[in-house]
């Protein structure tokens, strides 16, 4: 095993080491299933999800009255196959096989917190592929920071009741690799397969994060080292327009099904997209704060300090620290756009939360801190910024009624561990 492969996987053990602690140690704290009293089978997940499970361990087990493609415990029957496509077509799903049938809460509990934990290493091991060549950036910093965009505010506290959501999670950095191999030209039957994976596990969050996906590729072109010639980025955006088309032309016969069981299925209520006050936006990005209704960008204080602080880093270069700042942003400000909204969701708001696209953001800002790293570690005047930019946040946020008692502390021990930690 080369220098490279071992420290990937000691990259991705430490990111999903630190995730399945973190999240199994907030719910026995919290006294939540399966570590105390309190269920999370509420709303959709209760209501839905669980019981989509086990209906699918029925199926496994042979003990289903019909198939895959009736349901004749739902009602007086309907199609199964668009349930299948849009709920449990995850291959995680199927682990839900493996447990007894009166512990699917459980059973469906363990499948989302190893989707969280692979989500960690897979950033993990996409961190370390984008590290240039001769970057200081160690191992382990790209486990700690894939541990941060797992954790991230959207996927403990939304997408955790929404297990499908997770498979964007995981999407997110395996589809940024596969831009990667794109852009260098590698692993062109891999990256198709990856791509019909992503599709077919969930379609909705695999939009979600090709998009993402594609604005990092872009950038990553734009901010090659060297002359690289206008052909050969055409190239590799073709070669990456490609892999996704065929990717998704794979898991066609999926989405295909799920597609024209929505144009038949009843239609639901129409929402109008109204975004969240500037304060609610910055709130979210701060710890212990919480609303349904808006972006939860929160990826750790540590993880803001360092993706602030590239923008003040001398040691990178001025086309690279300013194209992830503004990348950033963008993304940012588009969430909070009716136009960019509709593009972020298939061109329909959705009922419930509109910012289902926050794990891009979130991912974004975590590539945003490992550049400023893997320009060596930050000085006194790029951490200064980024402590900066983060006490901005906070300042913004100050009128929100998001924030609670334990948002500025936790803040200020954030920042404080982290700026302590790096001049150490």
């Amino acid at each position: 095993m080369s220098i490279t492969e071992a420290a990937r996987g000691r990259a991705a053990a430490l990111a999903a080491f630190v995730t399945v602690v973190s999240v199994c140690a907030g719910d026995a704290i919290a006294r939540s299933f399966p570590f105390g009293p309190r269920t999370r089978a509420v709303n959709d997940l209760g209501n839905q999800f669980v019981p989509y499970h086990a209906r699918l361990w029925d199926l496994l087990h042979g003990r289903a009255d019909g198939g895959v493609l009736v349901n004749w415990q739902s009602g007086y029957g309907t199609s199964f196959l668009p349930d299948v496509g849009t709920y449990v077509s995850s291959p995680f799903a199927l682990l839900v096989g493996l447990f007894p049938r009166d512990e699917i809460d459980l059973a469906v509990y363990v499948i989302t917190l190893l989707k969280t934990a692979v989500a960690a290493a897979a950033m993990s091991v996409l961190l370390l592929a984008l590290r240039r060549a001769g970057g200081d950036a160690p191992w382990w910093a790209a486990g700690v920071l894939g541990a941060s965009y797992a954790l991230c505010g959207w996927a403990v506290t939304e997408a955790v009741y929404n297990p499908m959501w997770m498979d964007g999670l995981i999407a997110f950095p395996l589809l940024c690799l596969v831009g990667e191999w794109a852009r260098t030209g590698r692993r062109r039957v891999l990256g198709p397969l990856v791509v019909a994976l992503a599709w077919t596990a969930n379609f909705y969050t695999a939009y979600m994060a090709t998009l993402g996906a594609a604005l990092v590729l872009l950038l990553r072109l734009l901010t090659a080292d060297g002359p690289a010639p206008v052909r050969e980025r055409l190239g590799a955006l073709l070669r990456a327009a490609g892999t996704t088309v065929l990717g998704i032309g794979l898991a066609a016969p999926l989405l295909a099904v799920v597609f024209m069981g929505s144009r038949h299925a009843y239609p639901g209520w129409t929402r109008e997209f109204a975004p969240s006050d500037w304060p609610d936006v910055f709130a979210r990005a701060l710890p212990a704060t919480y609303s349904f209704f808006t972006p939860a960008g929160f990826v750790g204080a540590g993880t803001l300090v360092l993706a602030g602080s590239l923008v003040f880093h001398r040691a990178a270069p001025r086309r690279e620290r300013w194209a992830w700042t503004l990348l950033a942003v963008a993304v940012a400000v588009s969430m909070q756009w009716g136009p960019t909204h509709l593009v972020w969701h298939v061109f329909a708001t959705p009922n419930g939360s509109p910012y289902r696209q926050t794990f891009v953001l979130a991912g974004v800002l975590v590539i945003t801190a490992w550049v400023s790293l893997s320009y060596g570690w930050p000085g006194r005047r790029a951490l200064l910024g980024g402590t900066a930019v983060v006490a901005l946040l906070s300042a913004g946020a100050a009128t929100s009624p998001r924030i609670t008692s334990w948002t500025y502390p936790l803040v200020v021990a954030g920042v404080a561990a982290t700026a302590g930690a790096v001049l150490l």
